[in-house]
């Protein structure tokens, strides 16, 4: 085997150390949103936990120390919200340890009621560990996310946890376990691009070349114009023996992206290509 196949036999998303959990984060946690367009009277946060979260974007240590305030004289779900807000608070400052254990606090004040609630400060939680790279600590706070989860007959959520879950286990190196996580996922979240993508790269690390295909072509389907479904497009025809697919591909993501990050690891293996 040439060292490119050797070396895209195992790359991807499952590997990369800068990867992030994988679970659509709450809208708090999302950067992407109006808060640089300001908001007007009828966008102002309302509740308690809305001021706070509006907080932890502008003044994340104020955010932070005013949470923990709350947290410490709340009970019962206000405790569970102060929990939420200074989770968020501190995941803005990267405290990963802190942000997971103010997430569990929340979740364990809830004492076994809004199961959905719950799952949802739990797989934070868990999320919080995996980017401090805690993985075992992150996956059983995951798995008990899932059964809260379940328990809410919340589907989406779950799928959602299970892909987060797929992630430590593959890190783990308990692949079996990682494409049944998957296999979950698929099933909850038929129309989720990132599923797909996930479990082609699994199933394309697990030397399973046609599933991994079928897989990364549902993905394309989904989302037609999407730089990591392009490299790993890529990587499967590659190693199924398509080089001219392959560098198609991988041309494409150098052409829709100069100069990004994906672009650049495309045209390093169009490099190799060449030089072999």
């Amino acid at each position: 085997m040439s060292l490119i196949l050797a070396l895209l036999a195992q790359v991807g998303p499952f590997v990369t150390p800068e990867s992030r959990p994988v679970s659509p984060l709450p809208p708090e946690l999302q950067e992407r949103r109006k808060a640089d367009r300001g908001t007007d009277e009828t966008e102002k946060p309302k509740t308690d936990l809305e001021r706070c979260l509006a907080d932890t974007r502008s003044k994340p240590e104020q955010a932070a120390v005013s949470a923990e305030k709350w947290l410490r004289k709340s009970e019962a779900m206000e405790r569970a919200r102060a929990g939420h807000c200074l989770g968020v608070a501190l995941v803005r400052l990267q405290l990963w340890d802190e942000a997971a254990a103010a997430f569990v606090e929340g979740r364990d004040a809830l004492a076994g009621e809004d199961p959905a609630y719950r799952a949802r400060l739990g797989a934070m939680a868990g999320n919080a560990l995996l980017a401090e790279g805690e993985t075992e600590s992150a996956l059983d706070l995951l798995d008990i996310a899932k059964e809260d989860g379940g328990t809410a007959d919340q589907p989406v959520m779950v799928g959602s946890i299970e892909m987060d879950r797929a992630r430590a286990l593959v890190a783990l190196g308990r692949e079996d376990e990682a494409e049944a996580a998957l296999s979950g996922a698929r099933e909850a979240l038929p129309e989720n691009a990132q599923a797909w993508l996930l479990s082609a790269t699994l199933s394309r690390r697990m030397g399973k070349l046609a599933e991994a295909q079928a897989q990364i072509e549902k993905a394309a389907e989904l989302l037609p114009v999407d730089l990591e479904i392009g490299l790993e497009a890529g990587r499967i025809a590659m190693l199924s023996g398509r080089e001219a697919t392959a560098r198609k591909s991988w041309q494409s993501v150098v052409d829709a992206a100069p100069g990004s990050e994906a672009a650049n690891k495309a045209q390093s293996y169009l490099e190799q290509l060449d030089g072999q």
